[in-house]
């Protein structure tokens, strides 16, 4: 299981195209660089992984913990238009809150639902239970870069972003084996995303699609 599926969406959008969805393996593949350790992961017992400090959530947001080995470099830059910094910093969050779900093995939970709507939120959904039924969750280090931000007359925000998941991979539960994978050019993806802000002042992610190996991202 490849970290970070591509999620899939019902509607297309700018700049995304032939997407793919990873097929999940068992913790018995695991391939390449086995040895190799990676930043804020080891081959210990799953019990041994506290959840990272979070500054307190904001009134009526969710608080977001993770493992202390899920660890993020956002290299999103600040426009100093307060609309557009509030949409980047709900995407962000919501990318948290989808790992935090991950790691609580918990498809429904409040957090990464409280950032997304629509197709977006029913994707992340499925996306989560691939990896409760592989009783598996993320570690390492994800980076995310290149972003490209656009508030539409309608309302809407278009955000095209780059991951870079060289450092991010699967840890399974049951043996607390981190499958560490090659890294290639499907280890860089795209995505671009609709936003809109809903009733209680959140920017809550409406359509998701994603394209790995993309031209876009690559280092």
């Amino acid at each position: 299981m490849n970290r970070r599926p591509t999620l899939l969406a019902a509607l297309t959008l700018t700049a995304a195209a032939a997407l793919t969805l990873s097929a999940c393996g068992s913790d018995d593949s695991s391939k390449g660089k086995d040895n190799d350790k990676i930043a804020g992961a080891d081959t210990g017992s799953e019990a041994s992984a506290s959840p990272t400090a979070s500054d307190p959530a904001p009134a009526g947001r969710p608080k977001i913990d993770l493992p202390s080995d899920v660890t993020y470099e956002f290299e999103w830059k600040k426009t100093g238009d307060a609309q557009k910094d509030a949409v980047l910093n709900d995407a962000e969050q919501r990318i948290r809150a989808v790992d935090m779900a991950i790691a609580k093995q918990d498809p429904l939970d409040k957090g990464y639902r409280f950032y997304s709507d629509g197709t977006a939120a029913a994707e992340s959904q499925k996306y989560i239970q691939e990896f409760v039924d592989h009783k598996a969750r993320t570690t390492g280090l994800t980076r995310y870069y290149n972003e490209s931000l656009t508030i539409k007359d309608d309302g809407t925000a278009a955000l095209v972003y780059c991951e870079d998941q060289s450092k991010a991979f699967n840890r399974f539960l049951k043996t607390g084996k981190t499958d560490v994978t090659p890294v290639t050019k499907d280890s860089y993806v795209v995505y671009a995303g609709t936003l809109r802000k809903n009733d209680k002042g959140v920017w809550v992610t409406e359509r998701l699609i994603s394209q790995r190996g993309s031209a876009k991202c690559q280092p």
